[in-house]
């Protein structure tokens, strides 16, 4: 993300695109692990919050934001694989 100094680029976007997704299907993954002590509609809800946060995220332009949402996506993925809920999830 070195392209543009304060708003992504196309190609700032193209370059997180895929670290993106992924963080995104591993979160939704991890919503199912049996360390969560879930319904399944507690599930369903958690997974419908997590695309939500997601595309409202998808429209974000500021690179110090994208940064920040990839680091919190990261630290929420940790915590959901220690079967811990995320503070803004919960």
């Amino acid at each position: 993300m070195a392209k543009g100094l304060i708003w992504a680029t196309a190609e700032d976007l193209a370059r997180n695109r895929g670290k993106v997704l992924s963080l995104y299907r591993q979160i939704l993954r991890s919503i199912n692990s049996p360390k969560l002590e879930l319904s399944l509609a507690a599930r369903l809800a958690k997974k419908a919050e997590v695309r939500s946060i997601f595309m409202l995220a998808a429209e974000e332009r500021s690179l110090h934001n994208i940064a920040d949402l990839i680091d919190t996506a990261h630290y929420s993925l940790s915590l959901l694989r220690n079967g811990q809920i995320p503070k803004y999830i919960q």
